[in-house]
């Protein structure tokens, strides 16, 4: 294998990495070097302890990195030299550089962390900490606990705006999104969303932040000036009960047009209008269709299905399924690295 390049950042740098959003290529050091992508998706399998490695452009398996206990949400840093891996089990972030496709190390974040996400600079780690109730900010990539905030029950979701000015994070059993200032750790605002929120996903200018509602089978749409819900998108999928459809992970087209929607046990996307809110496709994938990923041009959207043990591959274009292919006991999240 050889080593991981890297390109100057610059204008070309940018436009190659146009998936990005504007706000947190611009807080970046204007000599920050972008690593060159590997060409992979990478799906995180909580039973076995490992990530799955598919080839972005033949869609086979090409190999797994082993990492720590219960692999969960994946993210990477905002150079993209390292991916991100929570893990519940173990209570740590592991760091991996794909192009030697191993551990380069692990750092304490915390007991049963699931969902996280770095400020734009790269500087803060926010994670939530489900057993405890709480919103745990760290250094990084030194791992100092900087602050915890206390929130409602089985927190899941996090979220930082796109400034870096708030944090969003969902409380499961209270069915609410917390709002909480990133300089001092205050609530800023509670909001009652629908049941069982999960995760969130901003709109291209990041004046509506979307919130999907598990057992509420229904998305939320807040809008992040009056920091009220405006809307309520309900799911319907032709044959089934409301209990059925479990809105899990979400992810914005490239364009700004399209919210793509894992509809859970519902074994559906849904792809959604974002100006209009309406439904526009039902796309079939595997048994819990729960993680989402998508290539750089937002041609191929990557579904990580946790009951059938598989990677749905559809093609956004034509709203139809390619392949599906095995990726080890209870995938969870996904990511392309292309």
């Amino acid at each position: 294998m050889k080593p991981m390049t890297a390109i100057r950042f610059n204008l070309g740098a940018a436009l190659r990495l146009a998936a990005w959003p504007i706000a947190l290529l611009a807080l970046l050091p204007p000599d920050t070097a972008i690593a060159q992508p590997t060409g992979l998706v990478v799906v995180s399998s909580e039973k076995d302890n490992a990530l799955t490695l598919v080839d972005a452009r033949t869609l086979a398996v090409v190999g797994t990195v082993p990492t720590c206990r219960r692999p969960r949400h994946l993210q990477f840093t905002p150079d993209r030299k390292r991916l991100l891996v929570a893990c519940g089990d173990s209570g740590q972030a592991d760091q991996i550089d794909l192009a030697s496709r191993r551990s380069v190390g692990r750092v304490a974040i915390g007991p049963d962390p699931e969902i996280f996400d770095l400020s734009p600079d790269g500087r803060t780690l926010w994670v939530s900490n489900e057993e405890d109730g709480e919103l745990n900010a760290f250094d990084w990539p030194g791992g100092r606990k900087l602050r915890t905030v206390k929130v409602g029950l089985e927190p899941e979701g996090v979220k930082v705006s796109p400034d870096g000015s708030r944090v969003y994070v969902s409380s499961e059993v209270a069915s609410l999104v917390h709002v909480v200032s990133a300089a001092d750790g205050r609530i800023l605002q509670n909001i009652a969303v629908g049941k069982r929120p999960r995760r969130f996903a901003f709109n291209a200018d990041g004046s509506e932040l979307w919130v999907s509602n598990e057992l509420g089978a229904s998305v939320s749409i807040i809008d992040t000036r009056s920091l009220k819900v405006v809307h309520t998108l309900p799911f319907e999928i032709r044959g089934m009960r409301p209990d059925d459809i479990s809105p899990v992970d979400m992810v914005r087209s490239p364009d700004g047009r399209t919210m793509y929607v894992g509809l859970g046990r519902a074994n559906h996307v849904a792809f959604v209008d974002i100006a209009s809110r309406r439904v526009r496709e039902t796309v079939l994938a595997g048994k819990r269709a729960w993680g989402l990923g998508l290539n750089r041009d937002g041609s191929r959207l990557h579904v990580a299905n946790g009951l059938s043990d598989d990677l749905t591959i559809i093609d956004t274009g034509s709203a139809r399924a390619l392949r599906s292919v095995p990726v080890g006991r209870v995938p969870h999240s996904v990511v392309v690295d292309d």
